[in-house]
């Protein structure tokens, strides 16, 4: 292991959007590994996505601890598969004892935990994997992709498609003009499908193994009640993201690579209601995109819950997949269509990784593309000084993110129906025509927990 610097030699101020910060000037993160040496890696949450992002790094680096707030978890991974790594239960704790002995993290947990852990992580020179969506927030996406960059760490967020070829050759094919000029872009998805739209839940037993204060992290604290973990935290505003937030960072990932579909002007959304406490059951969410020097202005279209693109849009696809849909009734519950003057795409799936096909079921041209070594590959190469993973925090997965929690602040307003036009400022983060969304778009940690220094 290559000699640490001291973390904390001195400090540097630095500003994010007006609001001042602190970073560590120098970090271990700025010297390169060697090729041939091995990363020593901390995987922080531990259920079924943690599960898959520690064998997959694992295998390209050690794991020399392991963290999670149920100790069932923890140990179930520990016994079976990292008998040599430390196990803790605060990621806090596990940071500051093994500074020395960990040189990246990934973080598998619940939305509202990745900022914490992966601010803290990048200021100590952790290089950070995350899972999608990078964040809960707005403000916390673009604050980890300033960190991210102002310390010289290697990241990746967790939409792993982006390294698909399928994804990858549709992005080579719409850059290459065969569609003409850009329109409209469409993304539906299936769904949410855990329970949203729903009263919270009557107070409950919280199990011996799960450390609930840990749990809710640097969320206002709620009693513990069934319906939040394992699995259905994502609907519940103070922990997760909502359908848009689980998928969009896949589902949209393509047309967003193709166009550069950042910084949307303005977002409007349609719901089936809600409390302003669980997310609505569905939602259609409307973007507007201002023309940049390399296209013109674009929408793009998103629809979850059940909800589809109108029949003039998605009739055609049915009419192209007739086959497949008849094998697999399931097989267009999410997809994403490009329309464009000249062409227009059609693309099953949730990743862009089923086969497209070109309206009236034209020849695919051949485009060429750069191939990815590999999701995780990618991340560890930028560790040991390769080139940056395509979906880094500063120049792709952050403003992704951006794009992606941007619907929310719009679903947040359409309460009853139809909610009233987001008009962004993105320099700002700011909305210049609704009060009261600061909350939503900046959150107030709870004492314990750190997000501005």
């Amino acid at each position: 292991m290559s000699n640490r610097s001291n973390r904390r030699q001195f400090l540097q101020s630095t500003a994010l959007t007006g609001i001042g910060f602190w970073i560590a000037a120098h970090s271990k993160a700025e010297e390169s590994k060697s090729p041939n040496e091995r990363v020593a890696i901390a995987g922080i949450g531990l259920g079924n996505q943690g599960n898959t992002d520690t064998d997959n790094v694992s295998k390209l680096g050690d794991m020399v601890a392991i963290c999670d707030v149920d100790e069932t978890r923890l140990n179930k991974a520990g016994d079976r598969k990292f008998p040599k790594a430390q196990r803790y239960t605060d990621f806090r704790k596990m940071l500051d004892e093994m500074d020395k002995s960990i040189d990246a993290v990934t973080i598998s947990t619940p939305d509202h935990i990745h900022a914490p852990v992966a601010l803290k992580a990048m200021r100590m020179g952790k290089h950070c994997y995350c899972q999608k969506p990078m964040t809960r927030s707005l403000y916390e996406a673009r604050l980890m992709a300033k960190v991210a960059r102002d310390m010289k760490v290697a990241t990746q967020m967790g939409n792993q498609m982006t390294a698909n070829p399928s994804l990858r050759k549709a992005v080579a094919l719409i850059q290459a003009g065969r569609l003409g000029v850009p329109k409209e872009v469409h993304v539906w998805t299936n769904r949410p499908i855990w329970p949203q739209g729903i009263p919270r839940p009557e107070p409950g037993t919280c199990p011996n193994s799960l450390n609930w204060d840990l749990w809710i992290g640097p969320a206002p604290m709620r009693p513990y009640a069934e319906g939040y973990h394992p699995r259905n935290w994502r609907g519940w505003w103070d922990f997760g993201t909502g359908a848009l937030g689980d998928m969009a960072c896949h589902t949209v990932n393509m047309p967003y690579w193709a166009f550069d579909l950042r910084d949307p002007i303005t977002v409007q959304a349609e719901t089936s209601g809600h409390n302003k406490d669980s997310y609505p059951s569905s939602s259609k969410i409307v973007y507007e995109f201002a023309a940049t020097d390399k296209r013109p202005a674009v929408k793009l279209y998103w629809y979850d819950g059940g909800n589809l693109p109108d029949e003039h849009v998605i009739g055609p696809m049915y009419d192209l997949y007739k086959k497949e849909i008849g094998k697999d009734k399931k097989f267009l519950i999410s997809g994403c269509i490009v329309i464009g003057e000249k062409d227009t795409l059609y693309v099953p799936g949730d990743y862009a990784e089923e086969s497209m096909k070109l309206s009236g079921d034209k020849p695919l041209p051949e485009v060429q593309f750069v191939k990815s070594p590999g999701h995780y590959e990618e991340w560890i190469r930028a560790i040991k000084g390769g080139e940056p993973a395509k979906s880094n925090f500063p120049d792709y997965s952050g403003p992704l993110t951006e794009t992606v929690l941007l619907g929310n602040l719009a679903v947040w307003v359409a309460d009853k129906g139809r909610g009233e036009k987001i008009e962004w400022d993105a320099k700002n983060l700011e909305c210049t025509n609704i009060k009261g969304l600061e909350p939503l778009i900046k959150p107030n940690y709870r004492r314990g927990y750190t997000l501005d220094v």
